[in-house]
This record gives structure tokens, sequence and C-alpha cells, in this order.
């Protein structure tokens, strides 16, 4: 099963606040645990939302917002997407991990979709689509820019 595990924001990291030597120690150490173990796909920090914007759907308009964000314990500032056999196995790494912010702070976890959980919507023409689609991201991911 595949997992995003979301760093929440705090106002610490919304005001631009960079983490200290040890934590980027701790958290390198970390990241090399979980590459070791075959859990880590990706993983990075996000700017603060001041450096964002957003786009509102509300029918065929779209509208952009710019940051920053209201409501920081809503926003994410950092992710990792894993491969885990559960979210049990997900919650265990989790609580392993280094606090990611000087005080307090939060990490959510929430499953990815899979081919299955879409049901007979997602027909063999799509999910072939939806194959090679990721076969394209990997292909550009890895090439250089």
């Amino acid at each position: 099963m595949r997992v995003m595990v979301m760093v929440k924001a705090t106002s610490e990291s919304e005001a631009g606040k960079m983490p200290s030597t040890e934590l980027l120690t701790a958290m390198g150490n970390f990241n090399e645990e979980l590459v070791k173990a075959g859990v880590m796909l990706a993983g990075e920090g996000l700017h603060p939302s001041v450096r964002g914007k957003r786009v509102r759907f509300s029918g065929s308009q779209r509208s952009v917002i710019d940051g920053p964000f209201a409501e920081t314990k809503e926003l994410v500032a950092g992710f990792w997407l894993w491969q885990v056999k559960s979210m049990e196995e997900a919650v265990e790494w989790v609580k392993r991990c280094p606090n990611p912010m000087e005080g307090e702070s939060e990490i959510e976890i929430r499953p990815l979709f899979d081919a299955a959980d879409f049901g007979a919507e997602f027909t063999p023409e799509l999910q072939a689509q939806e194959e090679r689609v990721r076969a394209a991201a990997h292909d550009a991911a890895n090439q250089p820019r």
C-alpha cells in the first residue's frame, strides 16, 4: 500500500524558519533508514505558503489566489510517499520519525488510491492510460532538465 505522509505546517515553518543542523541531520538519517527498508518512494520539504498559489474551481471558472493562506494547521510543510504493508506499519515508521519541528507538530498519514478502489468505472482503457502516464512521468523524473 502506498501512503502520503504529510508534515503539517506550524507558525514557524510558515514564517520561513529553517530547521537546525541537528534536525536536518536527524531527518537525513531517518530518510536513509526509510530508503534502506524500501519504504521511501519520495520526500520533500515545501516552502511556506506565501510562495504558493491556489486555483479555485467553480464550474468552468478558475480564479488564482496568492499565498499566504490562513489556517496554518491545515497547511503542509513537507511530505513523503511511502510503500508499506499496512497503515499500522506507516504509523510505526512515523513514531520513529524525529519531531519535524522545534515545538509541537503533527504528521498525517493518508492512503493513496489504487486502481481497484475505483471499481468498474476505471475501465481497462483508463487503466492502460494510467499506466502509460505513470511510466512517462517516471521517465521524465529521471531525465536532466
